[in-house]
């Protein structure tokens, strides 16, 4: 069995996360996209879009990658004293990259669990109160 696998023949978690990998085949189909996920899996036919993963980390991503960022810009303005244009070829894409980046790896591990823990939709159950 290989070391990234479980015993059900899964991907683990973090693994899949980071590659894509299908959370039931672990076949590289997750994404069709940066950061969209593909409709189904090309190689078992998972339906990605009965998982609801939703936009729910991004601005708590967004949140902690500019927090992150900024003491880092300030450590290299109190260190360095460099010019403006620096600061712009640095910061910007470095920050675009670190939100996307964390944003792909934090839904597929949302959309992995989702499927481990054969997490559903609430309902009330009728039948409780009687």
């Amino acid at each position: 069995m290989n070391e990234t696998e479980n015993e059900k023949g899964q991907p683990d978690v973090l693994p899949a996360a980071l590659f894509g990998l299908c959370p039931n085949c672990g076949q590289k189909t997750l994404f069709a996209h940066v950061t969209q996920f593909s409709d189904k899996c090309r190689a078992c036919g998972l339906d990605y879009s009965r998982f609801n993963v939703g936009d729910g980390p991004a601005a708590f991503l967004t949140l902690i990658v500019g927090a992150i960022i900024l003491g880092m810009a300030l450590a290299v303005e109190a260190n360095f004293n460099p010019p403006i244009w620096v600061h712009a070829l640095l910061w910007f894409p470095l920050t675009i990259a670190a939100v996307v980046g964390s944003l792909r790896v934090s839904k597929a591990i949302l959309l992995i669990l989702e499927h481990r823990n054969q997490a559903r939709e609430g309902a009330i159950d009728e039948r409780e109160g009687q």
